[in-house]
């Protein structure tokens, strides 16, 4: 008999997930400014390495630019840009262009709609944070990834947003910022999902802003908000939020309050004998070469 599985350190609230992005889709692009410089440099990664491939997965494709770099990098390619939330993938469509155009599909990371082993690149940019259940969503990318396919992320570790969580926490235990899986239990996770060398690196990140309002609302902008289940329900009073403000200004520099990131880059190869990871119960997997083509009448 099997182990019973070990619950994740942290909860999301998947349904609040989708819906925070859903939301979101429209004022992504103007804030997401430190997802649009950790996806130049995933792309600048992949540059030297010649891969050749005839589809890639944008996995959280968000608003579709990483979807459409890729298209540029890799012409000949099927790209497909597939994220949870359907208002992002409306975004997208105005970022597949005639000569540069991308597939777009809805689907989850814990299910991806595709069949087994039918991807040669997974590109992943700043998604996997949103993902509780690690395991299964590797696990997930591991069944698609043709053996010897190539995956590519990148993803958020423990010291993100640290000045934010501080501050909550000399106001109140509650949960207020997301918690984030540290490097070496992502590298494990790779592993004994049967990638095959695996490599990651930690890139520290800052950015700043005139006061904590600003980073709230670049955070709701952008999506990236708390959805924990143990988050508290409802509006934050006045004086808890004059609390942490007061508390955050702890860490005030040059007149400007930093924001911290700590960016996990990984990457590893779709091991050639390790057995795929099975497809999930009940669901209807497609091909990416597939997804234009209509049944005849």
């Amino acid at each position: 008999m099997s182990a019973p599985a070990a619950e994740p350190p942290f909860r999301l609230d998947r349904a609040g997930v989708r819906s925070a992005f859903d939301r979101a889709s429209a004022s992504y692009d103007d804030a997401a400014v430190l997802q649009a410089r950790v996806r130049r440099e995933l792309l600048d990664r992949l540059q030297p390495m010649a891969l050749e491939p005839a589809i890639a997965l944008d996995l959280g494709a968000g608003t579709g630019r990483g979807a459409l770099s890729l298209k540029r990098l890799y012409p000949s390619a099927t790209v497909v840009a597939l994220d949870i939330a359907p208002g992002m993938l409306r975004e997208a469509r105005h970022n597949s262009r005639v000569f540069r155009r991308f597939e777009r599909v809805c689907g989850d990371a814990f299910r991806l709609p595709l069949k087994d082993g039918c991807v040669d690149l997974v590109f992943s940019n700043l998604m996997l944070q949103w993902c509780d259940e690690l395991e299964v969503a590797i696990g997930e990318i591991r069944r698609v990834l043709k053996p010897g396919g190539f995956l590519t992320f990148s993803t958020l570790g423990p010291d993100t947003l640290r000045e934010l969580r501080a501050a909550w926490s000399a106001v109140d235990s509650a949960s207020h910022v997301n918690a984030f899986l540290d490097m070496h239990d992502i590298g494990d996770a790779l592993t004994r999902a049967g990638f095959a060398e695996p490599v990651l690196d930690v890139e520290r990140v800052e950015l700043t802003y005139p006061d904590v309002l600003a980073l709230v609302r670049d955070l709701k902008a952008i999506g990236a908000h708390n959805v924990t289940s143990a988050r508290l329900k409802g509006l934050t009073g006045r004086g808890k939020w004059r609390a942490m403000t007061e508390a955050y200004e702890a860490f005030r520099r040059d007149g400007r309050l930093p924001a911290s990131y700590e960016v996990v880059h990984g990457a590893a190869w779709g091991a050639q004998a390790r057995p795929a990871f099975p497809s999930a119960g009940g669901e209807v997997l497609i091909a990416p070469v597939g997804i234009r083509r209509r049944p005849r009448s």
